[in-house]
């Protein structure tokens, strides 16, 4: 789901970047009050679970890929914010050396992947929690990935209408919404959502397990 270099039109990714930037900079002083000897290595390990998922990249319609992101598990566990610069440093990382998602689209992703798949996710989990705990584990992590996925849509989606020749030529990326959203929502509501939500269950309740410690309620204060 990753949006490469080449994919999004300077008008798209440099507001992102303004908004990106802002947002990550707050984060990080959230990620500051957060870690210390017991939260760390649980942070460091599921980030790191994140980053080997998100490289199993399968080829979808519209352009794109889709993937597991991990996103949900990490704001469950710690904070929405936590989980937001995790999932970004991941991004960057596999910009940077892997080539797996471009420099210019980092915002858009971090944004998409980042922010509003672990801020999505989280409340979700708040607001079923008292329902069922196991059933709300596995929709926050499935509803995460599908935010995700739409917003990645419409940025993708946008690009013809946004930036194009004067007789209507996209110069950047050539398929509108109506190609992106259903490509990329309907193959992450069906396939890659249920991936992650089974993906979020099993993380949370075995970090939960192993610890023999409740992470419920004790996110840090948004």
């Amino acid at each position: 789901m990753h949006i490469p270099d080449g994919y999004l039109s300077p008008i798209t990714y440099i507001p992102s970047y303004a908004i990106a930037v802002p947002l990550f900079a707050y984060g990080f002083k959230k990620l500051k009050k957060t870690l210390n000897e017991k939260t760390l290595p649980f942070i460091a390990s599921l980030t790191a679970l994140s980053f080997l998922v998100m490289m199993i990249n399968i080829p979808i319609p519209g352009g794109t890929s889709g993937h597991a992101i991990g996103a949900a598990a990490i704001s469950i566990l710690f904070n929405p914010w936590i989980g937001f610069i995790s999932i970004s440093l991941v991004l960057l990382i596999q910009a940077l050396i892997f080539g797996d998602g471009g420099i210019t689209a980092w915002a858009v992703n971090s944004l998409a992947l980042g922010f509003v798949a672990s801020f999505v996710g989280y409340y979700s989990y708040k607001a079923l929690f008292k329902f069922n705990k196991n059933f709300a584990l596995f929709v926050s992590g499935w509803i995460s990935i599908v935010a995700a996925s739409f917003i990645i849509a419409f940025f993708l989606g946008i690009q013809p209408i946004v930036a194009h020749t004067p007789d209507g030529k996209p110069l950047f990326f050539p398929f509108g919404l109506e190609i992106t959203i259903p490509a990329l929502v309907g193959s992450h509501m069906l396939y890659f959502g249920v991936a992650e939500g089974i993906y979020t269950l099993i993380v949370v309740k075995f970090i939960e397990k192993i610890k023999n410690f409740s992470f419920q309620g004790q996110a840090n204060e948004i």
